[in-house]
């Protein structure tokens, strides 16, 4: 059985610059990541909500959609990170890599693979928020350092290597609290 470590990521939408590529992310114990399953919280914990998880949006069951937990002390389900390309075993900054859900089974009956959905020409979007699906190839995560006060890391979804955006959060119509690509700092203070 995988070691589970509480993963702290923030979830905010400050572009900052990175560490040196290639520089192993770290645990809140300062401990390496490795390729087993970690939680993603929150930097700052309050009453704004705990880790993440699935749910659908609206009358379609599937996709699932990534959300924040509603209470600080569930911390959701853990995520496994892979296929970075460097030929190391930790999981490192700033590198292009897969992040899946590691639940075993869905109602959706897939893969729990993040990806931002394509949108219809047709709709109006509240926000382009992140599903969990099949392995797709259009984009990739990465996990950068932020370097303020607080620490911590961020995700990002990237096009290409120069077209990344932030994971935020976003607060739909129903008010729940969904993870998007964002361009304004999600504040939890």
């Amino acid at each position: 059985m995988n070691p589970m470590f509480y993963f702290l990521l923030a979830l905010t939408a400050v572009l900052t610059v990175t560490g040196s590529p290639g520089e192993p992310v770290l645990d809140i114990h300062g401990d390496i990541i490795f390729d087993c399953s970690y939680y993603v919280l929150p930097r700052i914990s309050g009453p704004g909500g705990g880790g993440l998880t699935l749910s659908s949006r609206g009358d379609d069951w599937c996709p699932l959609y990534l959300k924040l937990e509603y209470s600080k002390v569930n911390m959701g389900i853990p995520v496994k990170f892979s296929d970075w390309r460097t030929k190391v075993a930790y999981v490192p900054e700033s590198a292009n890599l897969n992040i899946q859900m590691d639940v075993k089974a869905t109602i959706c009956g897939q893969s729990t693979y993040w990806y931002v959905p394509p949108v219809e020409p047709i709709t109006v979007i509240e926000a382009l928020f992140l599903a969990a699906g099949p392995k797709l190839s259009d984009g990739f995560f990465q996990i950068k350092k932020i370097k303020d006060a607080l620490g911590g890391y961020k995700i990002v979804f990237c096009v290409n290597n120069n077209d990344c955006s932030d994971i935020g959060i976003f607060v739909d119509k129903q008010g729940v609290k969904r993870l998007a690509l964002s361009s304004t700092p999600f504040d939890r203070g």
